[in-house]
């Protein structure tokens, strides 16, 4: 067994094999027969079977599924800052986190469409335990992140990581994808966990660790949804918290949150990517002389630019001002765009359920408040 091969994706020459293996899967025709309505099953399982790389199986498959997606649970795709990034460059994109599988799907969507190099990336195991799951992640070059393991096995398992993240991004070219933190943002405030960024460099071949995150070429990434499609599904565990509960999860939530991000209504998307990150790096370094300042002052950099290039929507302002009973921000959105959000937040959550509302509508309104750091006013 090779060092990566318990976390990586599929190798190129292990695509043919892996789609002939799911090819006649059910979750394989549902996906199919959605994204080729018109087309009868045994043209699409042909075409499968004469797939030999991921990135066929992405451009021909998965970017037409993405397509489907967009057109029938949102009213379109927009971006910023792409025109930066160098094609035939890989980057490390370090990404607020909001929706399991479209935030990194989405992110690769806007870089195929601007021909730059996509990202393998880092999906949680816990997500993937059904087989055809697992295979559809390597299939998509993702790579695993290994969860639930002892403070020994999970400093080895990071390191693993870590040297496998700088292999893609330094030896084959490849861009790479990570949360700014475990697990999706639930509340709507988007920070950058330092040990995120710890465990990063436990990768590095530098003797200072900033010199290893200037070569990783660092840029931030913001993806806003202006409706969150899984927004009620992250309540039960914010209730939890509320409580100072354990929250544990339902054996298929995962599966569920998946299908719903995929499914459900979004409306508007947004995704921003910042400025590559090395003079502030310089400037970081300059001002600190110690690795842990260094990279707390790294996590506040990232944070900062995911924040400013956030796309606030007017389901952020109308949450805002619901929740802190104004009319701040009015001239923002529109009486039938209130009167939408205000639907959906009955629907959902109910009238009776005080903490629910609460939870509700900070998810909503938080990114508000967060860019309000930035700017006096809107």
């Amino acid at each position: 067994m090779q060092k990566f091969d318990a976390i990586r994706p599929f190798y190129d020459s292990e695509v043919n094999e892996a789609l002939h293996g799911v090819a006649n899967h059910p979750m394989m025709k549902t996906m199919m027969n959605f994204t080729f309505p018109e087309l009868n099953d045994e043209v699409w399982k042909e075409q499968l079977k004469k797939t030999h790389s991921i990135r066929d199986f992405q451009c021909n498959f998965i970017y037409q599924t993405i397509q489907k997606v967009l057109e029938k649970s949102s009213e379109g795709l927009t971006t910023s800052g792409f025109e930066k990034l160098e094609k035939n460059t890989p980057y490390l994109f370090i990404s607020n986190h909001r929706d399991i599988l479209l935030d990194t799907t989405l992110l690769n969507v806007c870089l195929f469409e601007h021909g730059l190099v996509m990202t393998a990336s880092a999906i949680g195991d816990n997500l993937v335990k059904k087989a055809f799951l697992s295979t559809l992640a390597k299939l998509n070059r993702n790579f695993l992140v290994l969860r639930g393991l002892t403070p020994r096995e999970m400093l080895q398992s990071s390191k693993l990581l870590a040297e496998y993240m700088g292999q893609l991004l330094l030896r084959e070219n490849r861009s790479v994808w990570i949360a700014q933190r475990e697990g999706r943002t639930k509340d709507g405030n988007d920070e950058t966990n330092p040990g995120v960024l710890k465990m990063i460099g436990m990768g590095s071949d530098e003797e200072n660790i900033m010199n290893y995150f200037k070569k990783l070429k660092i840029v931030p990434v913001s993806i806003s949804y202006e409706y969150d499609p899984t927004d009620v599904l992250k309540m039960p565990q914010l209730m939890a918290e509320a409580n100072n509960e354990v929250y544990v999860k339902d054996k298929n939530e995962d599966f569920m949150t998946i299908l719903s991000g995929i499914m459900g209504t979004k409306k508007r998307i947004h995704i921003s990517v910042g400025d590559v990150l090395d003079t502030e790096i310089d400037q970081i370094v300059a001002e600190n002389d110690n690795s842990n300042k260094q990279i707390q002052a790294l996590a506040q950099v990232i944070d900062d630019s995911i924040l400013q290039n956030y796309q606030l929507w007017p389901t952020n302002f109308i949450a805002y001002d619901i929740l802190n009973e104004t009319n701040t921000y009015s001239h923002l959105y529109k009486e039938n765009e209130k009167q939408l959000f205000e639907r959906r937040l009955e629907k959902r959550i109910g009238t009776d359920n005080g903490v629910a509302r609460q939870g509700f509508l900070a998810m909503y309104a938080n990114p508000v408040v967060s860019k309000l750091k930035y700017q006096d006013a809107f």
